[in-house]
């Protein structure tokens, strides 16, 4: 059997006093930057992550270094950077040793999660979910789920249209991916789309405040929300062995499955890539939907436009507010870039956000275009300019899935409605640890013909 990963610390005693020991002990310089303690920088970056980024951007060029908090962050923006971070150099670079180990008391050992062989092992024994025949087998479910949304939309009403996705998005990672009716799920007390918010709410706060512990701690109301999803999860887990049912779902192959060793998964093991699968997903079609029917409020003329399809609107939705923002890893060896060392053992972010918004990558990057990504625009990209799901051996697993949903999703709605940002509402967007409109995102739902954007089927850039 794959070993473990050895468990990683939670004592933010212990990851401060390891974060600070890497940094001393760092061989190489770091790249300029700010390398003092600020709180100021801290809550900023907190706060306005992009424009951070892009500030230190133009200040310092596509390396720079900023302290955040108790440790430095190395950023590394542009399309060379992504190239560098996930094709040509990702094996220098650890996903678990990173922030991503944020996710861990959540997700525990998943895909995003983990390194090297375990990670290889699992990834490969999933990988068949996600081919495009059994995507196929998945599209009746998720035209069922959205059907019945969508008549939830009645027109002249006022809709909070990320909490609506919210909760389509993870009825259909249910269904399709766990094999789980969640009408019965909440019927037994769990609305797992409130959990899961609940939970991914803890890195929304400051960082101080992610540092306490004890009852009534942000940290403490993460582990209460996973102790009830893990009754879910876990229930559904030992009843499938039991009775030996199987059906088309991620979770049916996921108990018949074996690892290189030929051993099956251990409850644990399943646990973990089921929570971290539904989390995503869900959480990346929550984003994307939500911000496509916001641009499209503000751009209505769009939908009128012949020369525009729906994949082009979501490549330019997922250009403009990728779902996964940050990219945060651990450097294992001392290497350069542009110029620059960067010492090992310490915190190297990308940042697909920052790098999407840069105005020498693309014109104009806050206006939402979806003519950048006609068929010649889109090969014109530099490589590694456009990557909202990752790229190279680690790109997104279920990113074929979640763009069919979107597309589903998008076209159902504009076959019959359009959505109305409300007079005076301002989008304020939360970074936790995906980015989505913060305070919720009300609509106000009409009735509207269908435009021509509808009639197209291509797929996505992004899964190209």
């Amino acid at each position: 059997m794959l070993q473990r990963p050895a468990p990683s610390p939670t004592s933010p005693l212990s990851i401060i006093t390891r974060d600070l020991r890497h940094d001393r002990a760092a061989t190489v310089p770091f790249p300029p930057g700010e390398t003092g303690f600020s709180m100021r920088r801290t809550n900023r970056y907190v706060r306005e992550p992009l424009e951070t980024l892009l500030d230190g951007y133009e200040r310092f060029g596509p390396v720079f270094t900023l302290q955040i908090f108790h440790h430095n962050v190395v950023f590394m923006l542009g399309p060379a950077a992504n190239h560098h971070v996930l094709v040509s150099h990702a094996d220098n670079f650890s996903w678990r040793e990173g922030h991503l180990r944020d996710l861990i008391p959540l997700l525990g050992d998943g895909l995003l999660t983990s390194d090297g062989s375990y990670h290889r092992g699992h990834r490969m024994a999933m990988v068949p979910m996600f081919h495009k025949e059994r995507i196929a087998a998945s599209l009746q479910t998720i035209e069922t789920e959205v059907d019945r949304a969508v008549d939830q939309l009645v027109p002249g009403s006022v809709v909070d249209i990320g909490v609506w996705a919210r909760e389509l998005a993870l009825r259909v990672a249910m269904r399709a991916l766990f094999g789980v009716d969640p009408d019965a799920a909440r019927a037994g007390g769990l609305d797992a789309a409130h959990e899961f918010e609940a939970a991914l709410g803890f890195h929304a706060v400051s960082v101080p405040a992610q540092i306490l512990r004890g009852p009534g701690t942000p940290f403490n109301r993460l582990l209460r929300s996973r102790e009830r999803l893990d009754e879910l999860v876990y229930g559904e887990i030992d009843r499938r062995r039991a009775s030996g049912e199987r059906g088309p779902d991620l979770l049916s192959l996921l108990l018949d499955v074996t690892d290189e060793d030929g051993d099956p998964l251990d409850r644990g093991q399943v646990r973990d890539q089921m929570m971290t699968l539904l989390f995503a997903g869900h959480d990346t079609t929550t984003s994307t939907v939500s911000f496509l029917f916001w641009e499209l409020s503000q751009n209505p003329a769009l939908l009128d436009d012949p020369g525009i399809d729906v994949a082009m609107l979501i490549d330019e939705t997922l250009r403009k507010y990728p779902a996964a923002y940050t990219g945060p890893r651990r450097s294992i060896a001392p290497f350069e870039f542009a110029g620059h060392t960067v010492p090992g053992g310490v915190h190297v972010h990308y940042s697909s956000w920052a790098s999407h918004h840069l105005p020498d990558v693309f014109e104009d990057p806050e206006r939402f275009d979806p003519y950048r990504f006609t068929p010649q625009a889109r090969a014109a990209l530099p490589k590694g300019a456009y990557v909202p799901f990752g790229s190279g051996s680690r790109t997104c697993l279920g990113m074929r899935f979640g763009l069919a949903e979107i597309g589903i999703i998008a076209r159902a709605v504009l076959s019959r409605l359009r959505l109305e940002a409300l007079p005076g509402y301002r989008l304020q967007i939360r970074h936790a640890p995906t980015i989505s409109p913060a305070k919720g995102l009300p609509m106000t739902v009409r009735a509207a013909a269908p435009a021509r954007v509808l009639d197209d089927a291509r797929e996505p850039a992004s899964a190209a």
